[in-house]
C-alpha cells in the first residue's frame, strides 16, 4: 500500500513513523513535511490546503491512501476533491470539518445529540460578548469561532482581558463562544470514525500552556502523555457511548458523514464527563506520544476508516509501555518565534535508549544543519515501563538539544507521576 500524509508538522511525523512501520505499507510520502521527515521518507513541496495540488500528486504517485494531517487542508475541502476524485482519504469533508472550523457549529451538533458539554453563548459584539462574561462569571472562557491553531482560547479570571479577546475576534470580522469554565482534568481522546462506525485509541492529556505551572499563554501544545493510568474505570467506553456515537448519528442524520479522527477535548468534572471542544483531526502534540505505543498496524485502519469498513476492525493493541513526550519550542513562542537558529544534539538524542525525536517546525540550511523553522520545532518522545521512566527517557533527550533560546516545560506529566491528579466523584 503507497500512503501520502499530508501536512507540515509533527503530528505528521508521527503518523509518518507509524505507516513506516506498518507491514502492509511499502511506500509512504509527505507534502510538504519538514527537514526531519524528509530523512525518513520522500517529501513534496506543495501547498497543502490547494485541493488540486494534492488530488494531482496523490494520482502521480498512486497513492492507494491520503491521510490529510492538520485542520487546515480539511476546511479547505482537501479531502472532498479527494473523495470526488475516487481517491480513499482519511480526513473529513469540509462540511464535517466544521466541528472544529466552528465552535458554534459544534455546539450545536452537541445540542441537537445531547452530548454533555459546557453551557454556552455565542457572541457577535461586545454587548453580547459582556452579558455572557457576567452571566457564567470568572472563571472566563472566551473562543474563537474559527480555526485558531489551538490558541483562540482565553481562560482568565480578568474580566477585562476575557472582553479584550472577545472585541479582537470582532474586530477581525469573526464570533466569539463563550462558556461556562469547567473544572477538572482534561482529557484527549481520538477516535477513529469511518461515518458510522468508531474505534477509540488510547486516551492522553497535553499541558496547553507555554510555562511550568500552567503558567503563561495558551500554545498549541507543549507535551503529552499516555496511557493515563488514575482515569475512572469505563471512561472510554461512557464516552463511546454519551459523546462519540451520539456525535456520528447526528452529522450522518445531517447529510455529512464524519470520516476520519474524532477528537474528543474533555474534562471530566463533578458533573461528570463534559465535552470541551472537538477537533476534526488527530491532536499535536499528543499524536506523538498514542501513536508511540500502538502495535495495531497504522495503515489497516485508517484504510478501513475512509472505505467505511471500520466494522471488521479488530480491537487495537497497545504497548504496556508509558509514552512521555516534550515540546520543544522557539524563543518568543507563541508570540512572533525566532527562526533560523541551527539545531545541535538531535542525534544525541536519537541516539538514546527508548527516545525518538519528532520533527515540527524544522527546515535544513545549505550547510546541511537542521534549523528552527516554526513555534513548535520538536517534540522528544520518551518511552518507559512506567510514567516515571518514561519522563526521564524524553528528558534525557530534550537534555541533549539546543539552540539559542529554545524553551520546553520541565513539568510534562509530572502530577500524574506523584499521584496529584484528582477525579472529582461523578454524578451525572
Amino acid at each position: 500500500m503507497k500512503v501520502l500524509v499530508i501536512g507540515p508538522g509533527g503530528r505528521e511525523h508521527a503518523i509518518v513513523r507509524a505507516l513506516s512501520a506498518d507491514p502492509y505499507v511499502n511506500e509512504v510520502h509527505c507534502a510538504p513535511g519538514n527537514a526531519g521527515i524528509a530523512q525518513d521518507v520522500t517529501t513534496h513541496a506543495i501547498d497543502a490546503q490547494d485541493p488540486a495540488a494534492v488530488v494531482s500528486l496523490a494520482r502521480e504517485l498512486s497513492s492507494d491512501l491520503v491521510v490529510v494531517g492538520p485542520e487546515a487542508p480539511l476546511a479547505a475541502g482537501v479531502a472532498d476533491a479527494l473523495i470526488e476524485a475516487g481517491i480513499p482519504v482519511f480526513g473529513p469533508t469540509k462540511a464535517a470539518a466544521q466541528l472544529e472550523a466552528s465552535k458554534a457549529f459544534a455546539k450545536d451538533v452537541m445540542a441537537a445529540a445531547q452530548v454533555p458539554t459546557a453551557m454556552a453563548h455565542v457572541a457577535t459584539n461586545t454587548d453580547e460578548a459582556a452579558r455572557a462574561l457576567d452571566e457564567f462569571g470568572a472563571p472566563y472562557v472566551v473562543k474563537d469561532d474559527g480555526l485558531a491553531a489551538g490558541k483562540g482560547v482565553v481562560v482568565t479570571s480578568d474580566r477585562a482581558e476575557a472582553l479584550a479577546h472577545a472585541q479582537a475576534c470582532f474586530a477581525a470580522g469573526g464570533t466569539v463562544v463563550i462558556e461556562e469554565f469547567l473544572d477538572g482534568p482534561e482529557v484527549s481522546l481520538f477516535v477513529i470514525c469511518d461515518g458510522k462506525h468508531a474505534v477509540p485509541l488510547s486516551p492522553a492529556q497535553d499541558f496547553k500552556r507555554i510555562f511550568d505551572n500552567d503558567e503563561g499563554p495558551n500554545t498549541g501544545g507543549m507535551g503529552a502523555y499516555s496511557p493515563l493510568d488514575w482515569l475512572p474505570e469505563g471512561f472510554t467506553e461512557e464516552v463511546m457511548e454519551r459523546v462519540a456515537y451520539p456525535t456520528l448519528r447526528e452529522m450522518e442524520k445531517r447529510g455529512t458523514p464524519f470520516t476520519g479522527v474524532l477528537y474528543c477535548g474533555l474534562a471530566i468534572t463533578k458533573r461528570g464527563i463534559r465535552v470541551i471542544e472537538f477537533n476534526a483531526r488527530f491532536g499535536d502534540p499528543e499524536t506523538q506520544a498514542v501513536l508511540a505505543r500502538l502495535k495495531t498496524p497504522l495503515g489497516g485502519v485508517l484504510l478501513a476508516a475512509a472505505q467505511g469498513k471500520l466494522d471488521d476492525t479488530e480491537q487495537l493493541v497497545w504497548s504496556k509501555q508509558t509514552a512521555v513526550d516534550v515540546v520543544i519550542a522557539a524563543e518568543n513562542y507563541p508570540d512572533t518565534p525566532v527562526k533560523g537558529a541551527a539545531i545541535a544534539g538531535l542525534e544525541a538524542a536519537n541516539g538514546l535508549e527508548n527516545v525518538h525525536v519528532m520533527h515540527a517546525g524544522t527546515a535544513g540550511d545549505e550547510q546541511g544543519n537542521i534549523t528552527v523553522a516554526g513555534g513548535r520545532v520538536l517534540a522528544v518522545v520518551g518511552l518507559g515501563d512506567d510514567l516515571s521512566a518514561a519522563r526521564a527517557a524524553a528528558y534525557a533527550g530534550v537534555a541533549e538539544i539546543s539552540w539559542p533560546g529554545a524553551q520546553s516545560r520541565s513539568d510534562i506529566a509530572l502530577k500524574a507521576e506523584r499521584g496529584e491528579i484528582i477525579v472529582a466523584n461523578e454524578s451525572k
